[in-house]
């Protein structure tokens, strides 16, 4: 099998190997991250590292050897559109739809569609050549909608990664939350760590790992009888931060099956809310042009009929 390498540099200190890749761009999991390092994949400031507890500290270098996704045949890619919402010669930002995963993971199917897969066609269209482990920058869960940045050169890849480290990135979701929140507007600074019992959730409370600061300021836009419309800055970029979060405060995300409550849950069911509504609304980044670029993302079709069935009036602005 094929493979391509990339490299990152650690933002954030006092990490096991493979919890801190497992929160990267490169892993969907903490399993995905541990298998990389016992094939001997990952190196360690320029050394092969076999350990996955192995401590790591704000400015290491981590080198990756990634697997290389299966080729797509176009006939698959071309079923999944990918608006463009900004573009310049060294990345894009595209409108993701749900439904679809970001990049390749256990428990796939050969052809299954990804994002990354789906990129391809757009980076032949431009005749740039396509490097899968310097593409993603950041990446949105299977169901969560907007706005995703794209690098279009490995080059590109490290400096955008740098500002997200940096936290030079602003990123703003909708979410479609059970309850009216009190106060309306809050801040929630409460770490994350990685359930103890369940490995693919995270949580406030009951973590098995080291918890991480993770921090959300959420303000309510609008709201009907027993839902409200959130607006979300994300300050850390935890792994289902904003899911986690708004569920600490007992108010879960419309349609999200795993962080959820037994009234979220009915709620959904009542109004026929099938996938989670979060929405990656705005996004704010500098270009490598070094530009300050605004981008916007507007609300997909399956958002707006919630808001309407949970009688909420707003208009994207």
């Amino acid at each position: 099998m094929s493979k391509s390498d990339t490299t990152l540099t650690v933002s954030s200190g006092g990490m096991r190997l493979d919890q801190y890749l497992g929160d990267s761009a490169h892993c969907r999991s903490r399993s995905e991250a541990l298998s990389l390092i016992k094939a001997g994949r990952v190196k360690l400031n320029g050394t092969k590292c076999l350990k996955a507890s192995a401590s790591v500290k704000a400015g290491d270098r981590l080198e990756l050897s990634l697997p290389s996704p299966p080729p797509v045949q176009d006939s698959d890619a071309k079923q999944v559109a990918l608006p463009v919402l900004y573009e310049d010669a060294t990345c894009m930002v595209i409108d993701k739809p749900a439904g679809i995963i970001v990049h390749p993971g256990h428990g796939m199917k050969p052809g299954d569609t990804t994002i990354l897969s789906a990129l391809t066609p757009l980076f032949r269209k431009r005749d740039l050549p396509f490097h899968p482990a310097s593409v993603l920058v950041h990446r949105l869960d299977k169901d969560t909608t907007g706005c995703l940045l794209i690098a279009k050169t490995p080059e590109a890849h490290i400096a955008l990664q740098k500002q997200f480290a940096g936290r030079e990135v602003r990123k703003t979701y909708l979410a479609l939350v059970a309850g009216l929140p009190s106060p309306a507007a809050a801040v929630i600074d409460s770490p994350i760590g990685r359930h103890k019992h369940h490995r693919t959730r995270m949580s406030v409370m009951d973590a098995s790992s080291k918890l991480r600061e993770a921090k959300t300021t959420y303000r309510t836009l609008s709201h009907g009888k027993n839902a409200a419309l959130l607006a979300c800055d994300l300050h850390t970029g935890r792994t289902h931060q904003l899911r986690v979060h708004l569920s600490t405060i007992g108010h879960p995300i419309l349609g999200d099956e795993t962080y959820g409550t037994d009234r979220s849950k009915t709620m959904a069911e009542e109004s026929g809310i099938e996938r989670i509504c979060l929405h990656a609304w705005k996004f704010s980044f500098t270009s490598l042009k070094h530009k300050r670029v605004e981008v916007e993302s507007p609300l997909p079709g399956n958002f707006m009929k919630a808001l309407e069935l949970s009688e909420i009036r707003w208009t994207l602005t």
